[in-house]
């Protein structure tokens, strides 16, 4: 049998300090979850106002025997915001700061979700008890697609459900908006979206319904000696079902946020000098009330409360120094990426260069690390469009006459060839690495590949698409 023994030894291990780890929240946050931790520390810190003008409060203050009473120190605030309503003076905030700050808040709404937006149907329709009760029951087993998860007569056997009932609600739940939903595959679905718009007796319903597989090979020369017409008319059908949705609930995306609030603002001036500005000025303007400061020097005034003033003192200034160093670091970074990236913010995403965080981070004189948390959920709004910050760091190529070219610039370059290309005569892997060589990009076949999967481009024998012989010379 082993031995068993204690040993004690001794480890050394960091801990962030919940100062820095409020730092680093702050520092990660985005514009709108920045707004939403300023006006938490407002509500739950006494000692934190926001105000765009100075406020006068009676000049004595409490006496003694109120401010000996930590429950006072706790509800000192909401007396003083409540003051204004109840004496007549002015409030802290302007009415132009609450419109501006209700702006804001107001922007941020909760996206209906097809099963809310299928609900309010049901609930205008006209149906008996238990046909409502199988569509609700119908309307739980949808997923984000809007396709059922089981098939509708399992359904209907889980939950002792008539078959008839299960039907007529099934059949009511599929001719709800939008179309295509209530289906449990995507097939199902474009068969219901064709039914509704050009009903059953159509070239496109027989495609979809008998040829779907054929259709996705792009075997149209086949469809077309199956149902006795031309490759044209194929062609055609297929152009129209290709305007058809694989996912009819798209629109209803329950995690999308509707609404995305730039954290930076890139913009050419009147000569032409590209600028960075920060979008904050909706944040709360954040300072430390000078009535609880002097509350601290105050006779009458306990060791406890006073701690606790201290305590909320100095976390209300910690929190400024981290918003005010927020600001800061994405700012300089903006400013670094106007200086690396001047040509994509007046040429677009063709000409984004390499650039890693490593090299901003040197430049500023801070960790990588840093960087990352500063760019994280981060947007900028460009003379290009709204982007992720992130998406300025990549790596990439070097062409042959010295100019680096980013992998989002090389994924540009295979989208611009292949939406030049002869549909006929669609360009292979290979054929594109020979253009971009051309370029002076010179990249690997494979790489090529990835890149074009990344992009939702199909290989070039499903991307072929056939045309109908002219007519024919009768001269000959």
């Amino acid at each position: 049998m082993a031995d068993l023994s204690f040993h004690q030894s001794l480890t050394q291990q960091q801990t962030l300090a919940p100062q820095m780890r409020k730092s680093l929240e702050i520092l990660q946050a985005g514009t709108m979850e920045l707004s939403q931790l300023i006006t938490q520390a407002l509500e739950t810190n006494p000692v934190l106002e926001d105000v765009t003008e100075s406020i006068s409060l009676d000049e004595d203050g409490p006496d003694a025997e109120e401010a000996d009473s930590l429950d006072y120190l706790n509800q000192t605030d909401d007396d003083w915001r409540d003051r204004s309503i109840m004496e007549g003076k002015s409030s802290p905030w302007t009415q132009e700061d609450e419109e501006r700050r209700q702006r804001v808040y107001d922007s941020i709404v909760a996206p209906v979700t097809l099963q809310q937006h299928l609900k309010q149907q049901l609930d205008l329709s006209m149906v008996d008890p238990p046909v409502r009760e199988a569509a609700q029951v119908l309307l739980g087993n949808l997923d984000d697609r809007g396709f059922l998860d089981l098939p509708a007569k399992d359904l209907a056997l889980r939950h002792g459900i008539k078959s008839a009932h299960m039907r007529a609600a099934l059949s009511l739940i599929q001719s709800f908006d939008p179309a295509g939903v209530g289906a449990t595959g995507i097939a199902e679905s474009l068969l219901l979206q064709l039914e509704r718009g050009s009903g059953t007796d159509t070239i496109e319903y027989k495609i979809v319904r008998d040829h779907l597989e054929d259709l996705a090979r792009k075997r149209q020369p086949q469809i077309a000696r199956a149902l006795g017409t031309s490759i044209e008319r194929i062609a055609e059908a297929a152009e129209r079902i290709g305007r058809l949705t694989p996912n009819p609930g798209g629109d209803f995306n329950p995690t999308g946020n509707p609404y995305i609030l730039p954290d930076v603002v890139i913009e050419k001036d009147d000569e032409g000098n590209l600028l960075a500005n920060l979008t904050g000025e909706h944040l709360p303007q954040l300072r430390i009330n000078d009535f609880y400061k002097d509350m601290i020097g105050k006779t009458g005034v306990d060791a406890k409360a006073r701690q606790f003033l201290r305590d909320q003192i100095r976390d209300g200034r910690s929190l400024i120094r981290a918003v005010s160093l927020r600001q800061e670091t994405i700012l300089a970074i903006a400013h670094k990426l106007i200086e690396h990236q001047p040509e994509f913010f007046r040429k677009g995403p063709r000409f984004l260069r390499p650039l890693t965080m490593n090299d901003i981070a040197d430049e500023l004189g801070m960790h990588a690390t840093t960087v990352s948390r500063a760019v994280a959920g981060k947007y900028i709004l460009t003379p290009q469009g709204l982007m992720e910050m992130r998406a300025f760091f990549a790596t990439g190529y070097q062409t042959e006459d010295g100019t680096e070219v980013s992998n989002a610039g090389v994924r540009e370059a295979i989208q611009q060839l292949v939406a030049a290309e002869n549909p006929a005569k669609p360009m292979s892997d290979e054929a594109l690495m020979k253009a971009l060589a051309g370029q002076g990009i010179s990249v690997a076949r494979r790489t090529i590949a990835k890149y074009r999967e990344q992009l939702n481009i199909l290989p070039s024998h499903l991307r072929k698409t056939f045309q109908a012989p002219g007519p024919r010379d009768k001269s000959r």
